[in-house]
């Protein structure tokens, strides 16, 4: 009679991405019927479902396969033979349930007929013969294809409601992982607002300091300029009085001739106008480094400015942006409530086709066995 079908129900089939083996790639664009085929010649057990003239799946019932349910309404089994993971995802959880039976019973099934087929072939044929064929039948109980087939479940495509799920599970079921157009602008708003707030923070500090120190310098500027003047008029003062000294000196050496006295007052004299003429110096040098210290303030004040300027653009760049982040926040709201719109259209569209074909499917049954009854 050759293979008939045994059971049959509607999915939507996936496989797992043959590069990666993560990710979950549609078969289908929508859902198509699956079944459960029995090949009473070879006395296997196969699932095959048909997208118009293609096979989608294609698998062939072992007693080493599992099924896994890994949510509510998505299944999953590892097929050594094709080299790939199959996945389907059903309409709601009591379909997934049924074909969970079925195939639990039809790999208990597929299992008694290979032991029944072992035991025959044990019994007609030599010791001989008897190893080559066990030695032909161990692919089927390799380690690596029993870690293969009883590997850990893959993350199903579909959320726990399905197919017909809810519309958010829908949304992150049908939309990439990393699409989440508001959180990258914001965290990166974040910092560089906080970025500016401490750089002018910092700013002000050190504008602060620099008053500060011009205030303290501009004072000392001014006390040394005075100081300076002051000891210019006692310097000018000490030159005239030396001078009448000088003249003093030698109208008495020219009346009374040199003597012990005006020789000691002469190098007193001297000696206090070296001492005076060293002072100056000094007060000149303290004077010039004074103002060395004035042209580094006015520096740092140029500097103050420059960053001022630059911090009233930073702060004239963040204004901006902050605005662009918002009109593009309104246009991603836009765009998503026209996406979830056009989402619920869809899915009610899909809705109602599967619920037509999965009519018609059921019709074609019926009327299948009535014609074999006939």
């Amino acid at each position: 009679m050759g293979e008939q079908p045994i059971f049959s129900t509607r999915a939507h089939i996936f496989q797992i991405d043959p590069t990666t083996k993560k990710n979950w790639l549609p078969t289908s664009k929508h859902a198509v019927t699956v079944s459960y085929f029995f090949d009473s010649t070879r006395n296997v057990y196969r699932i095959i479902s048909l997208d118009g003239s293609k096979a989608v799946i294609n698998s062939t019932i072992t007693p080493n396969m599992t099924f896994t349910k890994t949510s509510q309404k998505f299944g999953q089994w590892a097929d050594s033979r094709a080299n790939t993971v199959y996945g389907l995802g059903f309409s709601s959880e009591s379909h997934l349930s049924k074909f969970a039976e079925k195939f639990a019973e039809f790999k208990e099934a597929a299992r008694l007929a290979k032991e029944k087929s072992q035991e025959k072939m044990e019994l007609s044929s030599t010791p001989s013969q008897g190893s080559a064929v066990r030695r032909n039948m161990l692919p089927a109980n390799n380690p690596a294809f029993n870690k293969e087939s009883t590997s850990c479940p893959l993350q199903s495509p579909l959320t726990p409601e399905g197919v017909n799920g809810t519309e958010d599970d829908r949304v992150a079921a049908d939309t990439p992982q990393p699409a989440e157009p508001r959180a990258e602008p914001s965290h990166n708003a974040l910092p560089f607002s906080h970025s500016s707030s401490s750089i002018g923070k910092h700013l002000e500090a050190e504008l602060a300091a620099l008053k500060g120190n011009n205030a303290k310098l501009t004072a000392a500027l001014l006390e040394s300029t005075a100081n300076v003047k002051q000891w210019k008029q006692q310097l000018t003062a000490y030159q005239e009085e030396a001078e009448r000294l000088h003249k003093r000196v030698t109208e008495l050496e020219c009346v009374s001739g040199q003597t012990m006295a005006v020789k000691s007052e002469k190098t007193e004299l001297n000696r206090t106008i070296e001492e005076l003429e060293a002072a100056l110096k000094a007060k000149e040098d303290e004077l010039e480094c004074l103002k060395a210290e004035v042209q580094s303030a006015n520096q740092f004040q140029s500097q103050r400015d420059l960053l001022i300027h630059k911090l009233q653009d930073v702060e004239r760049r963040n204004e901006a942006l902050e605005l662009q982040l918002g009109e593009l926040e309104k246009h991603v709201d836009a765009n998503r409530r026209e996406r979830e719109v056009f989402r619920q259209s869809l899915r009610s569209l899909l809705q109602l086709l599967d619920g037509k074909i999965f009519e018609l499917t059921e019709l074609r049954d019926a009327l299948a066995k009535l014609l074999e009854c006939s």
